[in-house]
């Protein structure tokens, strides 16, 4: 996987299926300005865990070696198109001793789609013990798998006591179907790919009421996970109030380790709930 190629951007059709490889692949226009290679001959929305990891690739090409990122937060302002390249351009606001911080906005046709903040820091050798701990879940495998169409080159499998029926479950687990360089910035850009996939509200009791377009995700990455084996994605719903929507997640190794929490807001519609078991 080449994070800068320089190429011109590469239009899928039909069948084809472009890979999690191809969504990290910006080119390099200027300084700290890229854009993204993928778009699609026919014009559809533009998947927000896309356009969220492609931000914070934009961002950590811009840091020192060895400063990785620990929290991002995104705002998800317009819709985009997948028919059309995203630039994104980047703002160093500080590089300190160990931290880095930086702001990216991603634009389509001269407008802001995205915008994010998102800090970088060197790590180093501390405390390190976990508090919250792993659902008790079946494992993946033997496991049936569970469509994501929107999650290129990458493959889900759901719990069977895990919201039986729902079109999208609020657990499941989830691993790429390519191998992933030995890059721990990757390994996060396919992590925020992968948080923004589901939503914690599917499953809430209203029959009326459905959740809509993504409003705000914040993602918080506490170790690093190799995002081409196994990761358990648990949701959970927080609350619903003024027609907007809010839960939280958590992404664990196999072995149990928490890798990342993430939270996300979402608008909250009237209208029937398309992810009930026969919607």
């Amino acid at each position: 996987m080449r994070r800068t190629t320089g190429r011109n951007a590469v239009q899928h059709e039909g069948d084809a299926q472009p890979t999690v490889h191809d969504v990290l692949d910006l080119e390099e226009i200027d300084r700290d300005l890229y854009r993204s290679t993928l778009v699609f001959a026919d014009p559809f929305p533009l998947y927000g865990g896309q356009v969220a990891a492609q931000a914070l690739l934009a961002a950590g090409l811009t840091v020192a070696e060895g400063r990785l990122p620990h929290s991002l937060h995104g705002y998800f302002l317009r819709s985009g198109d997948a028919a059309r390249p995203t630039i994104f351009r980047v703002e160093r606001d500080r590089d300190g001793g160990s931290f880095s911080a930086r702001r990216v906005v991603a634009v389509q046709g001269g407008e802001v789609i995205f915008s994010m903040a998102a800090s970088f820091h060197a790590g180093g050798a501390g405390p390190d013990f976990p508090v919250q701990e792993m659902p008790d879940t079946d494992g993946p495998e033997g496991l049936a798998s569970h469509g994501m169409p929107r999650l290129f080159t990458m493959e889900s499998r759901r719990p069977g006591q895990a919201d039986p029926g729902w079109r999208l479950p609020t657990r499941f687990w989830a691993r790429t179907t390519v191998p992933l360089p030995d890059d721990h910035l990757v390994h996060a850009c396919v992590l925020t790919y992968l948080s923004d996939i589901g939503t914690g509200l599917a499953n809430m009791p209203q029959d009326e009421a459905s959740p809509g377009p993504t409003l705000d995700h914040a993602v918080w990455f506490h170790r690093h996970v190799p995002l081409d084996e196994w990761v358990l994605m648990d949701m959970q719903p927080g609350t619903v109030s003024g027609r907007r929507g809010w839960y939280t997640g958590a992404i664990f190794s196999a072995a149990g380790t928490l890798a990342a929490s993430f939270t996300q807001e979402t608008l909250f519609r009237a209208g029937k709930n398309p992810f009930r078991p026969g919607s």
